[in-house]
């Protein structure tokens, strides 16, 4: 099956608008408060390159995703420098669909990056994608509900605390919901956290033979306490729920926890947006019972060149001082130390400043460090990526999945009638692959 049409399915964005006597970049990048920021602070690189202008596309995530995959898999050539992650660098790196990454510089310093980020960008040693912000999975709570309800959050709890805990600190009356969980449906939206929930809890997407798993007990289990703790401590209209729209809950005021992206952790404790900035903990993401494993995820927002671009040379100079460590000192003069991208470098967590203005420093370094992307479950898989499943044909099978399990969430569905719907989509759609008979 040609790759190609794995990935294809979006509409496309047409930018508009071109500078005199420069050369603009298009920039196609995700919605969340970094890259806000990163934009915002891009006039002190245009200054420096008054022969390059910006043109910026900013999209919510899962239409970001729809479009820059659309545009590299037909060689559309509407953007030149596009923000993807790690599940999409290999991938299209192998296809040829990007620009290699060398040559951003001596001050650059490729050996800084932490290693896991760096590995998850690289094919064969080379760089394809340099990354903006890496992050994991973490427990964010109010310590002051916590305390009122005389509870104390374990370094490592298991779902039973969190599922306990989170019943007893709902207030629905003051709109106070004990627990906010990605409901939104997408493959880089729920199912991230589905996924990372079920790894926990012992479930696997494929076994090794790679058939489908959703008819096992574990993925019943894992999508009943989902489904079950967000109908009794979660807020209401949940399954539209993903990262941004529970950002916005916790820092309100309107969430006792939310497990989600490390990366986050910035935007509830910064006084300015957050409402409960001075009563945020952290703790490490659940297990299950005696289950050893977190269900960590890994993932790194980052930016590439598609080898379509005409201008890679001016794209990989903006690449080079978004990604840099002039970067993060420019946000930390601008914006203090706490609210630089985080987990890509080592220097970082070596900072005496940094991990004196982040409380969230160790937690984040932590949970990074503690992500498996090739034994993602407690079971043997035929797969890696942690929180998603790093075949080309996941894209669109994460996503189909996720409509379902978020129709569970609103109730439109039973657990049940969404795993057999889950189990059915993706038979189908592996079979066509050619991966099972």
């Amino acid at each position: 099956m040609k790759l190609k049409s794995v990935l294809l399915g979006a509409s496309f964005l047409v930018p508009c608008g071109t500078a005199a006597q420069a050369e603009t970049l298009t920039i196609a990048t995700v919605n969340n408060g970094d890259m806000i920021r990163m934009q915002k602070l891009s006039d002190h690189f245009t200054e420096k390159h008054p022969d390059i202008d910006l043109d910026w596309v900013t999209l919510e995530e899962n239409v970001l995703r729809q479009r820059v995959t659309t545009d590299i898999a037909t060689e559309g050539g509407q953007y030149d420098i596009m923000t993807i992650g790690a599940y999409e660098t290999p991938i299209w790196a192998e296809q040829d669909w990007l620009a290699p990454l060398d040559g951003l510089g001596e001050d650059y310093d490729v050996d800084d990056l932490l290693p896991a980020v760096r590995d998850a960008l690289s094919v064969d040693g080379t760089l394809y994608a340099a990354p903006f912000y890496g992050e994991s999975a973490m427990i964010m709570y109010r310590t002051d509900l916590f305390e009122e309800a005389g509870l104390e959050m374990p370094d490592s709890p298991t779902w039973s605390f969190i599922a306990d805990a989170a019943r007893q600190i709902t207030d629905k009356e003051n709109e106070v919901y004990g627990i906010c969980l990605r409901g939104k449906a997408g493959w880089g939206e729920n199912m991230a956290f589905v996924t990372a929930l079920a790894n926990s809890m012992g479930a696997r997407w494929f076994d090794m033979d790679w058939q489908p798993q959703f008819d096992s007990e574990e993925w019943k289990n894992a999508v009943q306490f989902y489904v079950d703790l967000m109908n009794d401590a979660g807020p209401p209209g949940a399954s539209s729920n993903g990262f941004n729209e529970n950002l916005t809950l916790f820092q309100s005021g309107k969430c006792g926890m939310w497990i989600d992206a490390t990366v986050a952790a910035s935007f509830v404790t910064n006084p300015d947006e957050s409402t409960v900035a001075d009563s945020v903990g952290f703790a490490q993401f659940p297990t299950h019972q005696d289950l050893d494993n977190h269900g960590n995820w890994l993932w790194v927002w980052s930016l590439a060149i598609p080898a379509s671009s005409e201008k890679i040379d001016a794209a990989k100079q903006f690449i080079a001082w978004a990604t840099s460590k002039e970067y993060t000192e420019l946000v930390a003069s601008e914006e203090g130390w706490a609210n630089v991208p985080p987990g890509t470098r080592t220097s970082l967590y070596e900072n005496e400043e940094y991990l004196e203005a982040a409380p969230f420093a160790d937690e984040t370094l932590e949970a990074m460090n503690a992500a498996n992307t090739t034994n993602s479950s407690v079971q043997e898989v035929p797969y890696s990526g942690g929180q998603f499943v790093a075949i080309p044909e996941f894209q669109g099978i994460g996503t189909a999945v996720g409509q379902q399990f978020s129709a569970a969430l609103a109730g439109q569905v039973s657990v049940d009638q969404a795993l057999q719907s889950a189990q059915q989509l993706t038979e189908r759609e592996m079979t066509k692959s050619g991966y099972i008979d």
